[in-house]
């Protein structure tokens, strides 16, 4: 099978592809972080199972290389993210790999989780965090920093740092958006561990599903996100995230804007008259 990238007058690219199965491509970026297109799929795998999937400043580079990647590809309607193997999704910072050397430069390194956050949320794609095993400490804070979080049931969330003399700073935002500050700031003062179950009565997760059903349930979820308006979830999701923790004075004239744009859109244009014509809508992509 042969692939070629196009770039379009968006700056975004589409790779062509002479199966009749669908777009497909495989990129190794740095750090072991695996880039798959698989249609309108992303797939973003950290691939260092013997390290329990632990972050270093190479693979954190790697995944904000793999976001920006989806993000310039056209044909992405939604990106997953998640770690080889079933023992971790991402077990943290690799810790022998993250520290010492020179300060100013493991300082700098250190920023790439936020610059990572940032990248994720301004990408304008659903993002899904697919979960084995432990979500530890920044691992916990990349699931979180996901739009939606599915977790098998022998998934371990938590936020160990305290125990290594450690905070986890870097993954404040996520997790205080995730669950209430009270739930927020006791995981991280006692450093202590959650089960799957636990994680999803305290918000930590979208979906707790059987180990050997993780893989269909992050299909069907992606299906049913994939099947829908393009713009309509590209503006709405932006909007979600601008009026998070707003007053509501000032959330609700930014969401009546984004009403107005959104209504406007071919999108909109084309769902109406699909349902009045009660025929599916074609989105424009």
């Amino acid at each position: 099978m042969s692939n070629t990238t196009a770039t379009t007058e968006h700056g975004r690219t589409e790779n062509e592809s002479t199966s009749t199965g669908g777009t497909t491509e495989r990129v190794d970026l740095p750090g072991s972080v695996v880039y798959e297109l698989s249609g309108s799929v992303a797939t973003l795998t950290i691939d260092r199972p013997e390290k329990r999937n632990a972050l270093t400043f190479e693979t954190l580079a790697g995944l904000h290389e793999g976001v920006r990647r989806a993000k310039v590809t056209r044909s992405v309607r939604a990106l997953v993210i998640t770690g080889t193997g079933d023992k971790a999704f991402c077990a943290g910072g690799d810790l022998g790999g993250m520290t010492g050397g020179d300060a100013e430069v493991a300082h700098q390194g250190r920023g790439q989780l936020a610059a990572l956050f940032r990248e994720m949320w301004s990408a304008g794609i659903p993002s899904i965090a697919k979960v084995r095993g432990y979500a530890l400490a920044g691992g916990m804070g990349l699931a979180l920093a996901c739009d939606i979080v599915i977790a098998a049931d022998d998934a371990v969330f938590g936020t160990p740092e305290v125990t290594v003399g450690l905070w986890p700073y870097m993954i404040t935002v996520p997790l205080l958006r995730s669950t209430s500050p009270k739930v927020a700031l006791e995981l991280m003062m006692t450093g202590r561990k959650v089960s799957a179950a636990e994680a999803l009565r305290l918000g930590l997760a979208s979906r707790v599903v059987p180990a050997e059903g993780l893989d269909e349930t992050v299909a069907e979820v992606v299906a049913g996100i994939t099947k829908n308006s393009p713009a309509a979830i590209r503006l709405g999701r932006t909007a979600f995230y601008q009026v998070l923790g707003l007053p509501a004075e000032q959330a609700l004239p930014l969401l009546q804007a984004g009403l107005g744009i959104t209504a406007g859109t071919a999108d909109a244009v084309e769902g109406i008259r699909a349902f009045m014509e009660r025929r599916p809508p074609v989105w424009n992509r």
